[in-house]
């Protein structure tokens, strides 16, 4: 293989991709050579701008993930929009925070429905269109709470441990389609949905401490396993959750 890496003439679809992680993670599919779909409730604008920068296509897809509307419209326009697709990546996800005992039922089904009813949903659609072509790449978002508990945020470690399960699901059903299923398993990374506990400095420090690499994660350190597992370089992973933590989990 004279360049694994390569996404050049691939198409990669990636939810939630207008800001933090997921624009990170769009950005270094676009630097790698993919042409770019994003899918969310609120316009990509600035990623469009930036991928275009980099001389790949560019289509933003309008979808409330919240709702859990018919998920195959998406894969459908991004295949006519864009030629083809190859790439998905699930990282659309929300948060909401309070103690078990005061947690509400929206606020389950809400962080719920995004974080893996329509990562679940999302996958079934790319999957048809994957096993059809004999090849695919999914990529989920999971969490250091795919591994760990957490606190005051119930449903969110619910949905971060159902997306661990997921993937070794579809990885044990269509690995042998040609279909690759695996997970990024971001640590404390600096992007809104932490801005309350980067605000708490008690809590902040407290984090910084058991980080080896003594910083909050940035969108582009996840860049380079995003790549990784979109390409051809990771043709024999499967079912992997991948940590880009800093080093949160060795402590």
């Amino acid at each position: 293989m004279s360049n694994p890496f390569s996404l050049e003439g691939k198409v990669a679809l990636v939810t939630g991709a207008n800001t933090g992680l997921g624009q990170g993670i769009a950005l270094a599919l676009a630097e790698a050579g993919a042409d770019i779909a994003a899918a969310g409730i609120v316009p990509a604008e600035e990623t469009g701008e930036k991928v275009k920068a980099l001389g790949r296509r560019f289509l933003n897809i309008d979808a409330n993930l919240i709702s859990i509307e018919p998920v195959s419209r998406i894969v459908e326009e991004t295949v006519k929009g864009l030629g083809g697709l190859d790439i998905l990546v699930n990282n659309a996800g929300l948060i909401r925070r309070a103690d078990a005992v005061e947690f509400s039922e929206k606020d389950w089904d809400d962080v719920m429905n995004v974080n893996i009813k329509s990562a679940f949903f999302m996958s079934q659609a790319a999957g048809k269109h994957f096993i059809a072509q004999g090849h695919g790449k999914i990529i989920n978002i999971a969490s250091m709470l795919s591994f760990q508990g957490g606190i005051r945020v119930p449903s969110y470690t619910a949905s971060k441990s159902g997306i661990a399960g997921i993937t070794r699901l579809l990885a044990n059903e269509w690995a042998a389609k040609g279909v690759n299923i695996n997970a990024i398993a971001p640590g404390y990374m600096a992007t809104d949905n932490t801005a309350q506990l980067r605000a708490d400095e008690d809590r902040s420090k407290a984090i910084l401490d058991r980080i080896p690499a003594a910083r909050w994660g940035e969108p582009a350190d996840l860049g380079g396993t995003a790549v990784f597992l979109a390409s051809r370089a990771s043709d024999y992973v499967n079912g992997a959750v991948i940590p880009v933590d800093g080093g949160w989990l060795a402590r």
